[in-house]
Formats: C-alpha cells, structure tokens, sequence
C-alpha cells in the first residue's frame, strides 16, 4: 500500500454483520491481504467483519464493461483479506454510506461488484431498511455435499448467491458447536476456495433461523448472502409456492427480509447503520494504520 494519509473511512453494520469502508474514488489504494486482514483485526486494526473499497467504475480495471450502468464499484474484502465476489449486508451498507456522505441520492442506486450489478433502493430516512435484488440464486451442484462438525453430520446443498454457500437444514443450531473453525465440507473439490456454511431451522410460515460460518471470516452475526441461500435451499426441498413470497430469517444479529418474486429473484432488505466516521492515518507501506478523529455515525 501507497504511504498515504488522511483516507476517509466509515464503519457500519448491517444486523451486527460489520464493515469497514474505504473511499478510494480514484482507486490510489493498493490493499494487499496484509493490509486488510491488519486493519479488520479487532486487536491491530480498526476492527471488522471485512472491508468495502468505493472505487469509481471508471478507476477500476474489473468495472470497466460497468461504467455506463453504475458510477460505483464495490472491493470487497473478507476479513482474511481475500477477494470476495458479492456481500449482501456489504452492499446495503455501500449504499447508505454513498446516500449519507452525497455520493448519491436517495432512491434507486446501481452498484458494480464482482458478481455483476446489483440494485439496491436507499431511502432518505437513515433509519429505514436498504434493499438489494439479489437475482436468482442457483444450485450448481454437486448433488451430494456434507456438512461436518465433531461428529455430527448433515446433508447440505450448494447454493450460489455471486458467491459459494453449503446450506444444512437442522432440529437445533447448538449442534452447529462454537464454530470456532470452519465446519469440514464434502467433497472438497466442490468449492476448490472454500465456502460459506448455514446451519438453518425452518420454523415454517416463511420463517427461518441461522447460524453462519462466513468464509474467510469465522462466525458472523449476519448475512445477507446466507439469508439468500438458506430460503434458496428450502424452497429446494419442498414445494414452492406459486406466487412471490416473504421469508423473515432470523441471525443472532437480527433479522433480514427475503422476498422472492414469481421467477424465483430475490431481494434482501435489512437495516444498514453508519457508527463511526474518520480518517485513517496510514504510517507506513504495509497498511498498518490508526484512526484519526473517528465520531459516531
């Protein structure tokens, strides 16, 4: 990373599921894994869930076929510091953050990442839910997937949300354990950079309840492309039902909205909160950096 001073950044959460935004818009900032994984942890860094660089479409090389859609791409990072393709939460949070510092007005916003566009409704009301479609999820298979922890095992199913998701229905989520390590997922050569695993109840009546190992990252208190995945997965293994839909799905950071439409496309709405603006003081080439005159959002 560049030695640069003075970079904006916001922190926010959406249903505790939380992030650090830096405003790169001109795309100066070279962020190698070093450097985020440095300031995602919560003992070195700021602290963070994963990281969510605003670039301008016109400053980045993998949003140039966006530009005459979207002014704004999303880098997403996880905490690991790896590349992430799509992050629900993320992306409603992009677009508070874009609508609270002018970026961008109120109303409908479209956002470039990695899995293509997404677009997402910010209403003026910082208090009011954000949305995102989301598209429809697909099962790319294969047919047989195993989720593991300790000795408990469970048939799970590949979901892809615009990233990897393995989704094990359960009779009771303590048995997911502490989730302290990454549940062990057959085949392995089905998600050849690893995947996202949902442990889900399906309380009925539209109604589900989660616990998430969020890969790259560990256990998270939300998400929002795991809320997909898990109304995708039992929607799979029962009956759909013939007109749109409204999923309410339960985290233990809070609850997000599915509504899923009659071509199966999904939209995820949830609160999204700005807690703290700043500048980050960056003092040397690797990233390592302190925040400066950081206040409540």
């Amino acid at each position: 990373m560049n030695a640069l001073t003075d970079i904006p950044f916001a922190k926010g959460h959406g249903t505790g599921n939380d992030f650090l935004i830096l405003d790169d818009p001109h795309g100066r900032l070279a962020l190698d894994a070093d450097d985020v994984a440095r300031l995602c942890s919560r003992r070195e860094g700021i602290g963070a869930d994963g990281l969510l660089r605003l670039v301008r479409t016109t400053a980045h090389p993998e949003a140039f076929t966006m530009t005459d859609q979207a002014e704004w791409f999303m880098d997403y990072r996880n905490a690991d510091g790896s590349e992430g393709a799509m992050c629900g939460n993320g992306a409603r949070l992009v677009g508070r953050y874009l609508v609270a510092a002018g970026h961008h007005p109120p109303g409908p916003l479209s956002l470039a990442t990695r899995a293509g566009l997404r677009d997402l409704t910010v209403p003026a009301d910082p208090h009011a839910d954000v949305a995102v479609a989301m598209g429809c999820p697909t099962l790319p298979g294969p047919a047989r997937i195993t989720v593991a922890v300790g000795e408990r095992r469970w048939r799970a199913l590949h979901v892809d949300v615009g990233n990897p998701h393995a989704v094990a229905v359960v009779k009771d989520l303590a048995h997911a354990g502490e989730l302290r390590e990454a549940p062990a997922v057959t085949p392995a050569n089905a998600y050849p950079h690893g995947t996202t695993v949902e442990f889900v109840r399906n309380l009925g009546s539209g109604h589900l309840v989660l616990r998430v190992h969020e890969r790259g990252v560990g256990e998270t208190p939300s998400c929002g492309t795991g809320a997909c995945a898990a109304v995708a997965a039992v929607r799979h293994r029962g009956p759909q039902p013939a007109e749109p839909s409204r999923y309410d799905v339960d985290f233990p950071g809070g609850r997000l909205r599915i509504d899923v439409d009659a071509d199966g496309a999904m939209t995820l709405s949830g609160p999204a909160q700005i807690t703290a603006r700043g500048t980050l003081g960056l003092r040397d080439g690797h990233g390592s950096g302190i925040a400066r005159a950081a206040a409540a959002g």
